[in-house]
């Protein structure tokens, strides 16, 4: 497959450094974080430097001496293993004038690193980015990305069976060497297990009681890892969405493997078939649909709503004063169902959409349409 152009995270990215000092580019390990920047670098002026490389480790030996020379763009690969270089970059991100911008590429984000928040608020403008998504791949590799994943290694894979290879490495390393990095504590086989339950719990609410009573560790602990997990981009954690309807209301998040191809790496799932053939077909068909969503919308605007009688949605968007309702079948039919009635009336949605695995788009009824994954984001006709 040839190589895929990343449009729209380079255009956010380059706006992002037009009008702030720093940006600081957040995702998953190799999620194209650092494709994007040296693109982006190599437009321009600039000095790279990766802090995994050891070259240019030596190279910061100094760091004030060498980075407050410097003009144009500066790249920082890796931020989260020189925390140390924070309260520098606050000093050089005040000059005036503003001799260089920085952009600063992490994989955890900056609340599981102590002090980057703190440190550097209100000098960077924050960008998130994920894997390969469907506006990047196209409709026709829809399978491609639900059964690999978005993480460029693994989609671009020659074989399935490379694929799933490289997203076993792609945990096992996780596990052994960052978490640690970050001074998790936990070991390595335990953490594979909690990992492969969370995965059996993709698209359920989260039950941190259930969960430490089969790893023998405490609530306290469960949350903590569910929380540095999804600090590193690994798992979602959708949170319900609060409003006095005069309902008894769920208030625990639903939690998901952000990639569904990491998803099906923890589950053993190597193709498309045995992901067909599996329990949780359903939960990884909502999985991808819900990282869609986020993509597209945003996904501090994106919440979860369930009643105790029954009644739920599975994403409801808040975006500018609308309310847009996402519901994820995995049926190539969509119909209406008497949940969808009841959070129309309930949450007084402007527009309910549901996903299913099928590429024409279609009204089941007033305010309710079926849309294809590639449709995520298109205003109703």
């Amino acid at each position: 497959m040839p190589f895929i152009e990343r449009r729209a995270i380079e255009s956010q990215v380059t706006g992002a450094l037009g009008r702030s000092r720093g940006v600081v580019l957040l995702g998953p390990r190799q999620s194209g974080k650092t494709t994007v920047a040296r693109r982006i670098a190599s437009r321009q002026d600039a000095e790279y430097f990766d802090l995994e490389d050891p070259t240019d480790v030596a190279r910061l030996a100094t760091p004030k001496l060498v980075l407050e020379r410097l003009r144009g763009l500066v790249v920082l690969d890796e931020i989260q293993l020189r925390v140390d270089l924070l309260p520098l970059l606050r000093v050089l991100l005040d000059r005036q004038p503003l001799p260089a911008r920085f952009l600063l590429l992490g994989s955890a984000a900056p609340e599981i690193v102590r002090g980057a928040s703190e440190t550097l608020a209100g000098r960077v403008e924050l960008v998130s980015m994920a894997g390969f998504r469907m506006a990047e791949v196209g409709s026709a590799s829809r399978d491609r990305l639900w059964l690999r994943g978005g993480l460029p290694p693994s989609f671009l894979a020659d074989s399935d069976e490379d694929s799933f290879a490289w997203r076993d490495s792609f945990v096992q390393t996780f596990v052994e060497r960052d978490l640690r990095r970050w001074g998790f504590e936990m070991a390595p086989a335990a953490m594979r297990r909690f990992l492969t339950m969370t995965a059996h719990l993709h698209g359920q609410r989260w039950n941190a009681s259930a969960v430490g009573s089969s790893l023998a560790i405490s609530q306290n602990a469960v949350r903590r890892h569910l929380d540095l997990l999804t600090g590193a981009y690994l798992i979602r954690q959708l949170h319900p969405w609060f409003e006095n309807v005069g309902k008894r209301l769920v208030k625990t998040p639903k939690v998901y493997v952000r990639d569904s191809g990491v998803l099906h790496a923890l589950l053993g799932l190597e193709r498309q078939r045995d992901v067909e053939s599996h329990p949780g077909h359903g939960a990884s068909w909502e999985g991808l649909c819900v990282e869609e969503i986020a993509a597209v919308h945003g996904e501090r605007r994106c919440w979860f709503w369930a009643t105790h009688g029954g009644a739920e949605l599975d994403v409801l968007v808040l975006d500018g004063g609308r309310r847009i309702g996402y519901e994820c079948k995995l049926t190539d039919s969509p119909r209406m169902t008497k949940s969808m009635h009841v959070v129309l009336a309930d949450l007084k949605l402007d527009h309910l959409f549901i996903v299913y695995p099928g590429e024409q788009r279609f009204p089941l009824a007033e305010r309710v349409t079926a849309i294809g994954l590639a449709d995520i984001g298109r205003d109703p006709a």
